[in-house]
């Protein structure tokens, strides 16, 4: 499932059974020398050429004072000299003076697929959150290679993308689940049809020395760098690459980076963390029931979903919300807190008699083309970084007994989740091995932030990645579930965050933060 950051347009998840990670040959080792020293000419290159620096695109939603630009990185780092791709990338520059300024701060907001442009908004829409770091860093955001502006992939046609109905996701015969395999490999050979030139590029990897060419044009000798979600992986692998390129790195809701769990074992986690937050919500829904309307019950709630569920695939609502845009739609208060209230709202809504709301928050907007583009190539992109990163199992026997399994106990996103990444079973390119995440020389320390409950990136990663970066701290937020931490009003976080990036001082010792404050109705 889609690693983001809040306010992305959710369309996936994460969890599954494990495939042991290759060990590294002596082949992988010399292709890696190779996109090494082809990421080192890229720089140097990108460090001569700089960036020239425009007012941004009427139609890209950025206001001056962001200036926009392009970084041109090779397709692939082990032909440097060859066939290049332009990435966008954008800045504002610190809000303090010329003495206080630290250097840029880049950021990425996770999916794969998500775009980090809207990143020096922060400073334009005066988040008070971002006040203190906005004096001494740039803000610098970017679309990742096949995101958006920066050469972007496509799988299949953007408004059949979005069409709904969509085949309930849980199957109900055998039968089901083949006209779902039959899609999943419609999929992966329509992402190679459209897409086949950068497929077998579109790795995290790549990615990371992106970054790195990044940074070089930007003039930086070290970046600093902020990701959430999947941005945590993508951190954890440019540290691991580039150590001595980083002068601090904040990592938000943490993938789990041990090779073993990239990416099908960490789609099937995902699915027990979902279950859990999502009982977390209708316990919520229940004690608020004067505002909803729902029980005042976890089970009362939970039959509620049941019944709204039986009536969507009996029927879809307004013609176009089936049971796969219920999912759709309810998954996102179990990611995020902001979408407590929202979901909460159109499901006793519907239960009250207005099923518009529903329709209206649900369904998609066809007219949307746009949009509509944005969602397929998000979508495009998730999945060709998640398939092309790691080997994937290639026997239906295991997907099918895997996700039957956890469907038992964990049903609300399990299958929705299998199908949405089966194109990787009959990926058409060749998949690597991931990125031994390590402590390599130079590395400072990294500050990672984490919550107790969260459903896309469950606990566990976060604890991961401390033990493998020596000399981080791990900030928990506990009892709390909200995907993206760094984004939420909690001092206990907010001034840790912004005293590690004001000053690099981290806590002598790992903290417990208690919760940010509840949503209320």
């Amino acid at each position: 499932m889609a690693l983001g950051s809040a306010g992305a347009l959710v369309t996936a998840t994460l969890i599954a059974g494990a495939v042991s990670a290759p060990a590294a040959s002596a082949d992988t080792r010399h292709g890696q020398d190779r996109e090494a020293r082809g990421a080192a000419i890229a720089a140097a290159r990108a460090a001569k050429a700089g960036i020239d620096w425009q007012d941004c695109a009427a139609n890209w939603g950025l206001e001056k004072p962001i200036q926009c630009g392009w970084v041109s990185v090779p397709v692939d780092y082990a032909k440097p000299y060859g066939k290049q791709i332009r990435l966008a990338v954008d800045r504002i520059g610190n809000t303090g003076t010329k003495k206080e300024r630290q250097g840029a701060l880049i950021y990425n907001p996770g999916g794969p697929g998500g775009s980090g442009l809207r990143f020096p908004r922060r400073i334009t829409t005066k988040s008070p959150l971002w006040a203190n770091t906005a004096k001494a860093y740039d803000f610098v955001g970017f679309d990742p290679r096949g995101v958006g502006h920066s050469a972007p992939i496509s799988c299949i046609d953007p408004q059949e993308f979005v069409k709904a109905p969509k085949a309930d996701p849980v199957p109900g015969s055998e039968a089901d689940k083949l006209a779902q395999r039959k899609l999943a490999r419609e999929y992966a050979d329509g992402c190679y049809e459209r897409s086949g030139a950068l497929l077998p590029y579109m790795t995290t990897a790549n990615t990371a020395r992106d970054l790195d060419v990044i940074r070089a044009a930007l003039g930086e000798k070290k970046i600093n760098y902020l990701g959430v979600s999947y941005g945590t992986y993508l951190g954890a692998v440019y540290g691991t690459l580039f150590p001595g390129h980083v002068r601090r790195m904040i990592v938000d809701s943490v993938v789990n980076p041990a090779r073993e769990n990239i990416w099908y074992q960490a789609n099937l986690e995902q699915d027990v963390a979902f279950e859990g937050r999502w009982k977390d919500w209708e316990d919520w829904v229940a004690k608020n029931d004067a505002a909803f309307h729902l029980g005042t019950t976890r089970a009362a709630v939970q039959a509620k979903w049941t019944e709204l569920r039986a009536a969507a695939k009996k029927s879809p609502i307004g013609g176009v919300v089936g049971p796969a845009e219920l999912i759709s739609f309810f998954q996102n208060a179990p990611y995020y807190d902001s979408s407590w209230v929202p979901v909460a709202t159109v499901f006793g809504k519907y239960f009250a008699g207005d099923a518009k709301a529903l329709v209206d928050a649900a369904a998609p907007d066809m007219s949307d083309t746009a949009g509509n583009i944005a969602s397929e190539n998000g979508n495009a992109v998730y999945t060709a970084v998640e398939c092309t990163d790691a080997h994937w199992p290639t026997s239906w026997r295991k997907w099918d007994r895997d996700n039957t399994r956890l469907n038992k106990d964990y049903p609300f996103m399990t299958w929705a989740n299998a199908w949405m990444n089966l194109p990787c079973a009959t990926w058409p390119v060749k998949q690597q091995s991931p990125v031994n995440v390590r402590t390599g020389k130079g590395l400072p320390p990294v500050l990672i932030v984490q919550s107790t409950r969260d459903a896309a990136t469950p606990y566990a990663g976060a604890v991961e990645l401390h033990k493998r970066f020596k000399g981080s701290r791990l900030i928990t937020e506990k009892d709390a579930g909200s995907h993206g931490v760094t984004g939420l009003v909690n001092p206990c976080i907010n001034d840790r965050v912004d005293a590690y990036l004001l000053t690099g001082k981290v806590d002598a010792a790992d903290a417990t933060c208690a919760p940010h404050a509840t949503p209320k109705p």
